[in-house]
């Protein structure tokens, strides 16, 4: 399947990297600097013809990024071929990377093109890769140091030209330890390594998604929302996110499914946010034995919180943001590079 590349709306800098808040690159939106250094690392590496090894939790892109790659690489006008390793029999993944022959096993009635032949001039992404069985992670080594592919009951080898992307939500090096990735495999593999940051770790990113989200789903589902009241803003904004993006679009899916609008309010986000907050998080860790964190919200993040809110209000535009709250826009950039500097440490720190 071909990538359709989308460009609607795009806030590309001279370097073509979007830099504007909510602004978009390829299929991501966010303009934290985690995100910005992301699409620098994207756009450099989609030059290369080097595999690419993507890693990151679930919900946090890895499809998005791979196909972002192969938009930005000069493989843009073949195709894009995806499997995912954990959707597919192990009895029936050789056929679907290698193809088969008729014939070959019971039910192969014709001939089939796998998908490694069939992203022939284009990218071969494998999702969840780190569920793959040993010994298809042998054949796959095989493929990666010749360039050709031997489908099931054939005997002739293919030359194919693809670049390899895979993706895992796993920690590839405890997969190895215990046995159940092969080393040699992971280090044909890991040659340009992409991390992706969970959301908890760009909360500046929060309300541009989620109005990104729920204006989509309002004319999806013909609703008529607007926008987000502050005490709605506040949750998301105090929420962890365990399930990243997909959870937060989610969420707000299911609020304008359910309610008419023209404001998403905290009522309408009802249960769903009911798990631990960063803000209780972060309290109870820097708590003394024996306090309990109550409902008390560290003024950080009750800061944050107003100014986001204010920025998401005016549809990210800070200077109007900034006057409202009658404060000078630099003021909010200060603060909002404090935010994700003190974000980023702690990802890096929770990474190590």
């Amino acid at each position: 399947m071909a990538v359709t590349r989308s460009l609607n709306n795009r806030q590309d800098g001279p370097d073509g990297i979007a830099h504007a808040a909510g602004a978009r690159f390829e299929g991501f939106i966010g303009a934290s600097p985690m995100m910005r250094e992301l699409y620098i690392q994207i756009d450099q590496t989609a030059r290369s013809r080097a595999p690419v090894f993507i890693s990151g939790e679930s919900g946090t892109g890895k499809e998005v990024t791979a196909q972002a790659l192969h938009a930005r690489s000069a493989r843009c006008e073949g195709p894009i071929i995806a499997l995912n390793c954990s959707a597919i029999p192990s009895d029936l993944m050789e056929s679907e990377i290698f193809g088969h022959k008729r014939g070959a096993f019971t039910g192969a009635v014709t001939d089939h093109v796998g998908a490694a032949e069939a992203a022939d001039g284009g990218t071969l992404f494998l999702d969840e890769i780190c569920e793959m069985d040993l010994a298809l992670q042998a054949k796959l080594l095989r493929f990666l140091e010749t360039g050709t592919v031997r489908r099931v009951g054939d005997t002739q080898d293919r030359a194919v030209d693809v670049r390899i992307v895979c993706a895992t939500n796993r920690a590839p090096q405890a997969e190895i330890n215990a046995g159940r990735f092969r080393a040699d495999l992971y280090y044909r593999l890991h040659v340009l390594p992409l991390t992706l940051p969970p959301l908890r770790a760009r909360p500046g990113d929060v309300p541009i998604l989620a109005q990104y989200f729920l204006d989509r789903a309002s004319a999806e589902e013909g609703r008529l929302f607007e926008h987000i009241d502050q005490e709605a803003l506040g949750r998301l904004l105090a929420y962890s996110w365990p399930g990243n993006v997909r959870e937060l679009e989610n969420v707000i899916r299911r609020a304008v499914v359910m309610h008419a609008g023209p404001v998403l309010t905290v009522e309408m986000l009802g249960a769903a946010l009911d798990g631990p907050s960063q803000a209780s998080q972060a309290t109870v860790a820097h708590m003394p034995r024996g306090e309990s964190a109550g409902s008390v919200e560290p003024f950080w993040l009750q800061e944050r919180r107003i100014i986001e809110g204010a920025i998401a209000r005016f549809n990210g535009h800070i200077g109007r943001a900034a006057a409202a709250l009658e404060i000078s826009p630099s003021t909010i950039y200060r603060k909002r590079q404090a935010w994700d500097a003190q974000a980023l440490a702690s990802f890096e720190a929770n990474a190590a």
